[in-house]
């Protein structure tokens, strides 16, 4: 039932979008638009496929797949749900917001069609990535490697191109942190893409599957990617949407911008840390072939970038809260500024 809910909001979403679309005046669609349609098609293709189940109830039913199939769909869709999900429709947001922050057109509008074709094709089969060492056929688990490695190129051409439109306005970073927002994020958009296919490696999978060195890496493009531009856009809309020029306090925005800056740099920072010592701890041997370490003794060791990371994680909170605070004040300014006419 709930993966149904799901279809239904997501039909919905796709028919105010698409339909928006459909009735515009200007034939010209800005490349935001593509990166907007295709995250929809393409969440809407992986939940189907994901979800296929056989019923065996009202409120239960079985996967359609079994055994290193599903597995092997598990990741596609969960590896193409951050592809799309996480990455396409925030790229429609920095293509939009970038320009709009900083007056300036994009940097290159060729290379950001290059750049969305090259990205929606090659993400679909980066998947078996997730999957080296398992099961999955050894010539799946190289694909995956492959396409990941390819993936690093249309990535990086995005990342160049949004930071690139600051060119000539440089200068607007001193004073903008709205702006600094959006840059800042793209520039964890280019570490976490160029880390991601370097962790594809077979060799260098070996060291940092299934520690915190994988943690750490999401969390780079989750929290630093994902959030800061959310952060930026939204610091961008709300005041708009209240009739405001700005936001209530610039200095709090301010504020928030290093408060999560530094935040997702002491968590990412630690969880690589802690990544790799339990990656070497778990495969050093002894001379007779013992293993060195007991697993314990890997988790004790990793307790105080755990304490790191919760004060990474606080920091990024307390910024959160910043904003909200900042959006209440500036919601209730909105609203204060609204005249009623008299009944």
């Amino acid at each position: 039932p709930i993966d149904i809910l799901i279809t239904l909001v997501w039909v919905a979403f796709a028919v105010v979008f698409f339909g928006t679309v459909g009735t515009r005046k200007v034939r010209h669609i800005y490349v935001a638009n593509w990166f907007f349609g295709s995250f929809i098609l393409a969440v809407a293709l992986l939940h189907l496929v994901n979800s296929a189940a056989i019923p065996a109830g009202m409120m239960k039913s079985y996967s359609a797949y079994a055994g290193v199939q599903d597995a092997m769909v598990q990741w596609w869709y969960g590896h193409n749900a951050v592809g799309f999900f996480l990455t396409a429709g925030f790229l429609g947001m920095m293509y939009y917001f970038i320009p709009k922050q900083a007056e300036r057109p994009v940097y290159s509008y060729r290379l950001s069609i290059v750049h969305f074709w090259a990205l929606i094709f090659t993400y679909m089969w980066a998947g078996p990535h997730h999957l080296h060492y398992t099961a999955l056929p050894d010539w799946t688990q190289s694909v995956g490697m492959v396409f990941s490695l390819i993936l690093l190129a249309p990535s990086w051409g995005g990342m160049i191109n949004g930071v690139m439109t600051l060119s000539g306005a440089w200068h607007k970073l001193r004073d903008d942190p709205i702006l600094r927002f959006l840059i800042v994020s793209l520039s964890f958009y280019g570490m976490s893409t160029f880390e991601g296919p370097m962790m594809s490696i077979k060799t260098v999978n070996a060291l940092s599957h299934y520690t915190d060195w994988t943690v750490g890496h999401v969390h780079s493009g989750a929290l630093g990617w994902v959030g800061l531009v959310t952060m930026g856009s939204m610091y961008y809309l709300i005041p708009r949407l209240f009739g405001q020029k700005q936001m209530y306090s610039v200095k709090a925005i301010e504020i928030h911008f290093w408060a999560a800056t530094i935040g997702i740099v002491i968590y990412i920072a630690a969880m690589w840390i802690a990544g790799v010592m339990q990656g070497l701890m778990w495969r050093a041997i002894n001379t007779d072939g013992t293993l060195t370490y007991t697993f314990v003794e890997s988790v004790k060791a990793t307790y105080p970038f755990y304490a790191l990371r919760l004060l990474g994680g606080l920091l990024y909170l307390g910024g959160m809260l910043i904003m909200l605070w900042n959006v209440l004040k500036t919601a209730t300014a909105g609203r204060s500024d609204v005249i009623i006419p008299d009944a």
